[in-house]
């Protein structure tokens, strides 16, 4: 970080809980948010998708309280608020807010996993991009989840630690997101990208060999207001295509079958379906390719993933469209992407490590240009998915 940047993060989060609560926190956990190199919008469809951790982070420092007994007591760095969340008879709030994503992983581990959680204080910071499309929530949820079981003292399996947390953003923030998110926060690892099937939730850690490659994130820094109603939308549109093609599952529709319907299904519903099988066949053959170090069909992958996401699925948007144009003409580039729920945020590209430097300010000064918009971006390497960092 890389791991600068989270030794520095960690010793902000536990700077800010000694001034905040006047003692020293017992444990400390972090988790990353996560890029997606390709299978974009399938995770709910059961698709096959294929992120990565990011060198950015969530932490939380955290104690003990002795003096509550019902209590987490948990204050926001990047939010500057506190607040007092029960730990046993967690309640869903009403109005959106950022203590949501924890009250409902809290409500999770007591209500479905049987956790007794102590009260306890806490101080939570991150570097993960907001609106970013990397998701800084699930980042925030896989955190909270990982300080629980350092605290209790006793783990769940990863993947039931990714459903509680997915279940948390279905029932306490009303996103109706697949488990790509959470999953990729809690299961990946360094050098390596991560095959999820989200049917059968299986996965494959496949490596990230080439040192001379590094994926650069470019923030458009534009979030256009439409991702929580069209991301409804399009499952459902999703759903209808599937029950038109008298199938219970996009793993069993082929690309053939999509043809023979076109003339029986609306146009956008046509396209919706066309996406999810391509992207689905996109992702396996991507995977394919960097097992071999075949990177030049990566970056072809990536791009034509890119033009279904424009075209098909239609979640894309100019900014987005500007950069990726971009980054194919600029050299050393390997191949992009728009990555995350789409309207905005952030684009992926796969660019040669020796010319990172130059291919960021390239993209970044022709954007602005463009746009008027001016960017943010950064490089990362595969990293560490959630671990603890101190527990006593």
């Amino acid at each position: 970080m890389p791991e600068s940047k989270l030794s520095l993060l960690t010793a902000n989060a536990i700077e800010k809980f000694e001034e905040k609560f006047d003692t020293k926190p017992d444990f400390v956990v972090a988790a990353p948010g996560r890029v997606n190199l390709i299978g974009e919008h399938i995770d709910y469809n059961d698709g096959f998708v294929l992120p990565m951790a990011i060198e950015r982070y969530t932490v939380i420092a955290a104690k003990l309280n002795p003096e509550n007994n019902s209590t987490a007591d948990i204050y926001s760095i990047d939010m500057d608020e506190q607040v007092e969340l029960s730990v046993t008879h967690p309640v869903k709030r009403e109005i959106a807010h950022w203590s949501n994503y924890i009250a409902g992983v809290i409500a999770g581990m007591v209500e479905d996993k049987g956790f007794a959680i102590p009260a306890f204080q806490a101080v939570t910071q991150s570097n993960v991009p907001i609106g970013g499309g990397l998701s800084s929530s699930a980042s925030l949820e896989v955190a909270m989840a990982t300080l629980i079981e350092a605290i209790v003292g006793k783990s769940i399996p990863l993947a039931d630690k990714g459903k509680v947390c997915q279940k948390a953003e279905h029932e306490f923030v009303g996103v109706p997101c697949g488990i790509m998110d959470q999953f990729s926060s809690v299961l990946c690892e360094a050098d390596h990208v991560l095959l999820l099937d989200c049917r059968d939730q299986s996965f494959q850690q496949i490596p990230f060999a080439d040192p001379d490659i590094v994926v650069l994130i470019i923030n458009s820094e534009v979030k256009h207001e439409l991702s929580g109603g069209e991301y409804a939308q399009r499952r459902t549109q999703c759903e209808e295509a599937l029950q038109m093609l008298e199938a219970k599952s996009y793993r069993d529709v082929t690309l053939q079958q999509v043809q023979e319907k076109k003339s029986t299904l609306e146009e956008t519903v046509f396209n919706r379906a066309h996406h999810v099988v391509t992207e689905i066949a996109r992702t396996v053959k991507t995977a394919e390719a960097m097992k071999k170090n075949g990177w030049q069909a990566v970056g072809e992958l990536m791009y034509a993933s890119h033009a279904s996401l424009r075209d098909d699925f239609e979640v894309s948007c100019k900014e987005l469209d500007v950069l990726v144009d971009i980054a194919s003409k600029t050299d050393g580039v390997i191949g992009a992407r728009m990555t995350g729920g789409g309207f905005g945020g952030c684009i992926v590209a796969l660019v040669q490590g020796n010319k990172a430097d130059s291919i960021s300010d390239t993209i970044c000064r022709q954007y602005q240009t463009q746009t008027g918009v001016k960017p943010s971006a950064f490089m990362t390497r595969p990293a560490r998915g959630a671990h603890i960092i101190k527990t006593i």
